[in-house]
């Protein structure tokens, strides 16, 4: 795990990008939560916002309660499989203003990508925003050797995993009714999506 100075090197960033991008309040629902710490450290940033922590493994959320501790703005955290045909979100959370994925779409399946969409699209209030964070491959741009070596890697601990083409992403995307609105580049050769409906 990364020591706590490095984890905030790492996050801020990221924080600084959804406070420009989102409005000053909404409801966010936060897609492969993991340990917590994006949680906590995102809804301490985001004071006026309501969070909503998940992910697909249920053996994480005891982590996620202990990292997000204290903070009024944070829900419990819920096991959530994208691949349900249902998402099981609280009463609170039914409808989102934002919903925020990062590290996922490489470390699992390729269908995780259609169906990430398709929830955002059943979710996602009008104005709502889908934001995703890591590697991918951009068309024309020669892809990081640390990305190729990380890509190389993941492929073999499961040939189902791997960096996602942003084509193929933003196709996706398309089928469900959103558009890359939005391309920002972050550290270690990492990138925010925004999408937006249609």
């Amino acid at each position: 795990m990364l020591n706590a100075p490095a984890a905030e090197r790492n996050k801020q960033p990221i924080l600084e990008v959804l406070q420009r991008l989102l409005p000053a309040q909404g409801v966010a629902l936060e897609i492969a939560s993991g340990t917590g710490q994006h949680a906590a450290h995102f809804a301490a940033g985001l004071a006026r916002w309501t969070w909503q922590p998940s992910d697909y493994d249920a053996a994480n959320l005891a982590s996620i309660a202990a990292w997000t501790a204290g903070l009024a703005n944070v829900l419990p955290a819920i096991q959530l499989d994208v691949l349900a045909s249902a998402w099981p979100l609280p009463a609170e959370a039914q409808t989102l203003d934002a919903i925020f994925c990062a590290n996922m779409l490489h470390i699992s399946p390729w269908p995780t990508c259609a169906a990430l969409m398709q929830g955002a699209a059943r979710h996602l209030s009008p104005l709502g925003r889908l934001m995703t964070y890591g590697p991918y491959r951009v068309p024309g741009v020669a892809t990081a050797p640390s990305n190729e070596a990380f890509d190389a890697d993941l492929r073999a601990r499961n040939p189902a995993w791997g960096l996602r083409d942003l084509d193929d992403v933003q196709a996706e995307a398309r089928r469900a009714g959103l558009q890359l609105i939005e391309q920002i580049s972050m550290p270690a050769n990492n990138l925010l999506l925004v999408f937006a409906r249609g």
